[in-house]
């Protein structure tokens, strides 16, 4: 009876024949296409050189490329003729670079010796040095059960409207992502650095699969590598599956996969102001630009800026003693008493772009030491989006 090392030594030697024997062609476009939308992931100054490297695998008809920094990654594929099935390893920032630079047209690849591979396109032949395919990290499947649906268009718009409030601090850690509230009915996000916090429904949408409430943290990396697939893609849904340690979003023919983050997202209901009875409605793009001229006088370490409220008008003002001072004055109707509240310039910039400085915007507030709330002033709107700031002692 044979040993188990046997076994091994005969399986090694079988894939070690496999991966010896790929060879392809594929269409230069397909290919850049398809690098272009995984290079990202890769990790550019690793400790673990394989992670450097794309995974292609190829069968019957299709190119698997994959990349991966071992939290997240994204597979791929493109149409390609197989001669020769097999896998091998590329340095990925190399060979991207070079096919960006080669002619369209048809482009072979062939799996040498010592996992060097060989790309002829026209007159130019090129070695790449690779690396042994059993060595690349073992990346998790798309779990077959479990998947739901969701609106592409209605989860780029939820990402778009949160991604800029989330934490920079790394010790803050359930706060590096935003949280992603999923029911049968309706879908959220919401994302909170400490001293702001957005918040975006989508109501009416609705998810199959999907029972009570299910809520997943979703690193920021992994946010700005969806927003990107999102952006690329001219599909409508977005198949959305995950399982104990992983989350996995397949937008066309492409997946990511991200680690999961663990832990406690606030309890942001309870942030959420129910008072604040003072209210002024602007215009998104005059209220942007009037910060953006005031804001040059602020200081530059908080950027903070002063919002009065008065006699229907909103004066928005900042002084430094180093560069001295500025106002601008908003005419919009308001009779209540007068209130003056600080906040940071760059935040409620970050959430006027977020709205594409379109439509108005309703400025609520208690009084200066409270929390401000922003939102769109349109009951209509597809979405509900609310907006709010912690105010500065200025």
């Amino acid at each position: 009876m044979p040993s188990a090392e046997a076994d091994v030594e005969e399986l090694a030697g079988r894939s070690a024949v496999e991966g010896a024997a790929m060879e392809i062609t594929v269409n230069r476009q397909d290919l850049v296409k398809e690098l272009t939308a995984t290079q990202s992931v890769v990790e550019r100054k690793t400790t673990i050189p394989i992670l450097s490297n794309f995974l292609l695998e190829a069968d019957e008809d299709r190119l698997h490329i994959t990349a991966t920094d071992l939290d997240q990654a994204i597979r791929t594929s493109a149409q390609v003729k197989v001669k020769k099935p097999g896998a091998c390893t590329i340095p990925a920032r190399k060979l991207y670079d070079y096919v960006k630079l080669l002619p369209d047209g048809d482009i072979s690849i062939k799996l040498l010796e010592n996992h060097w591979v060989q790309i002829r396109s026209g007159r130019s032949n090129t070695k790449m040095v690779g690396m042994a395919r059993a060595n690349y990290p073992q990346v998790p499947e798309f779990p077959t059960v479990a998947a739901t649906s969701i609106s592409l268009a209605s989860l780029r718009t939820l990402i778009a409207r949160t991604i800029f409030a989330i934490s920079n601090e790394e010790s803050r850690y359930t706060l590096n992502g935003a949280l992603l509230v999923l029911k049968a009915e309706s879908m959220a996000m919401v994302a909170t650095d400490g001293h702001r916090l957005s918040f975006v429904e989508k109501p009416g949408e609705t998810l199959e699969g999907i029972s009570g409430e299910k809520r997943v943290l979703i690193p920021r990396k992994a946010l700005q590598e969806l927003q990107v697939l999102l952006a690329n893609s001219e599909a409508e849904k977005v198949e959305f599956a995950d399982d104990e340690h992983t989350l996995f979003f397949r937008v066309g023919h492409r997946t990511l996969s991200s680690r999961k983050l663990t832990g406690q997202f606030p309890n942001f209901e309870a942030v959420m102001p129910r008072d604040n009875t003072k209210f002024a409605v602007v215009r998104s793009s005059e209220l942007y630009a009037a910060i953006q001229r005031v804001a040059q006088f602020a200081d530059e370490r908080s950027g903070a800026i002063r919002m009065k409220l008065e006699d229907n008008e909103l004066k928005v003002s900042a002084n430094s003693t180093e560069s001295g001072e500025s106002e601008d004055t908003i005419d919009t109707p308001y009779s209540s008493e007068a209130i003056t509240v600080g906040f940071n310039s760059v935040y409620i910039l970050d959430f006027l772009k977020a709205l594409d400085n379109a439509g108005e915007v309703r400025l609520e507030f208690k009084d200066a030491q409270s929390a401000g709330q922003m939102r769109p002033e349109d009951p209509d709107a597809e979405f509900k989006y609310r907006y709010v700031l912690m105010p500065m002692r200025i």
